[in-house]
């Protein structure tokens, strides 16, 4: 669990920075370079991300399970993460409506993906892996949208096409993650 936990701290720290310290990010960006910056916080992020991904799979092999979520949440799990995707999908797209409306698509879409897998999954590991990506999805956004609404930011109105593609893009990755992905790359198959 202490490989988990460290890389969820480095991790979503590094994704954090501009919530709880967005002046300094600011300062450091200026002192050391924008590229140096994006190369600092991939390192930190990859680093987390590994260690995240090392730790859940060593915490999966002694569970502390914590409730058994009956079988329903795992059906409820699979359909939330369909609008996780797409949302996604269209916070990293341009000119979508989605994005007009708000904000912050992608990370409304970690937000459902996040509760999603709560919802379905009752280990200690899992509290603690998907709790901490909803706390920070929940913290990021309301900044994010604090930011906005200081700085005046309007997003284009988007068209309606964009958000066709972005709906279709994620309706694929869904499929192409749930059917075949998922199971290979966690060892879960959400539909089999």
């Amino acid at each position: 669990m202490t490989a988990l936990i460290a890389g969820l701290v480095l991790f979503l720290g590094a994704h954090s920075v501009r919530i709880f310290a967005d002046d300094w990010r600011t300062a450091q960006i200026a002192r050391i370079g924008a590229n140096r910056w994006k190369l600092v916080y991939a390192l930190v992020s990859l680093a987390g991300f590994a260690l995240i991904v090392w730790g859940y799979g060593q915490a999966r092999m002694a569970p502390v399970v914590l409730w058994n979520p009956p079988l329903w949440t795992r059906h409820a799990a699979s359909l939330l993460v369909l609008p996780a995707f797409i949302l996604i999908v269209a916070g990293n797209m341009r000119g979508t409506r989605m994005k007009a409306a708000l904000h912050h698509p992608m990370v409304l879409g970690t937000k459902v993906w996040a509760f999603a897998h709560l919802l379905a999954n009752g280990t200690l590991a899992d509290v603690v892996l998907f709790g901490g990506f909803l706390v920070w999805a929940i913290a990021d956004y309301a900044s994010a949208r604090r930011r906005d609404r200081a700085a005046g930011t309007v997003y284009p109105p988007g068209s309606l096409s964009r958000d066709a593609v972005a709906v279709v893009v994620g309706v694929v990755a869904w499929a192409v993650f749930g059917f075949w992905l998922h199971g290979w790359l966690i060892g879960v198959r959400p539909f089999g």
